[in-house]
């Protein structure tokens, strides 16, 4: 038996035919699919193995679930070679450098709703917890950002010394902190707010101010800052 592929399917039924007579925005999420990974395997075509990674089983999230998949888990599909794996998991990448890009143009750093949009792609799919901390100049410009914390977001793993010191090397006049909630939903937990208050004080002492905290969604937010809470 052949390999089957898209010309395989009625035509009718083909993605791209489809694509080119209606329009991308009329494809289903598995026809979509199908048409990036071109063809299928022995005895299932491209639309099967696409309707088959969507399903469930492989995608509890239906189709956001390509941002939590890894080279490792794709090639444990039956039809998913180390080819169409680096595909997919470049397909997630694309998506969330087009959606930064879109937000650069937007992106002011005294406004919390433009920084939240801006890192909103990066941070609202992960599973764990994940802090980031930006470093800012007189003109409240970016000049550094880095990850201080994965796993946990508490008091033990995350201490002020560890955020000034990376704060000086820099030379950074302002501090804001970001992380993300994986259950997506945004409010502070008091752990959080203790964190922030603790950072806050002591970059008054050493005149390195934390300008906000800002918690990481599923497409939504929460400044510290506008809730007034640090």
């Amino acid at each position: 038996m052949s390999d089957h592929t898209i010309k395989s399917i009625p035509k009718e039924e083909r993605p791209y035919e489809k694509c080119e007579q209606f329009g991308a925005g009329n494809l289903t999420d598995a026809e979509l699919l199908a048409v990036l990974l071109r063809t299928g395997t022995r005895g299932e075509s491209a639309l099967q193995l696409s309707r088959k990674l969507l399903n469930p089983i492989f995608a509890r999230d239906g189709i956001l679930s390509v941002h939590h998949w890894n080279i490792e888990q794709l090639m444990k599909i039956k039809g998913i070679g180390k080819v169409k794996a680096i595909q997919l998991v470049c397909l997630s990448e694309l998506t969330k450098r087009l959606a930064k890009a879109t937000a650069r143009k937007g992106l002011d750093f005294s406004t919390p709703a433009s920084i939240a949009e801006y890192y909103m792609e990066d941070m609202r799919h992960e599973r764990q917890e994940e802090m980031k901390l930006l470093l800012l100049n007189t003109k409240s410009r970016l000049i550094g950002e880095t990850n201080i914390s994965k796993g946990t977001v508490n008091s033990a793993v995350i201490t002020p010394r560890e955020l000034f010191v990376e704060a000086l090397q820099k030379n950074a006049v302002s501090i804001i902190l970001l992380h993300n909630h994986p259950s997506g939903d945004p409010t502070p937990s008091k752990e959080d707010i203790l964190i922030t208050r603790r950072i806050k004080e002591a970059g008054m002492l050493i005149g390195i101010e934390l300008l906000d905290h800002i918690v990481i969604g599923n497409h939504c937010y929460v400044s510290m800052r506008e809730e007034q809470i640090m």
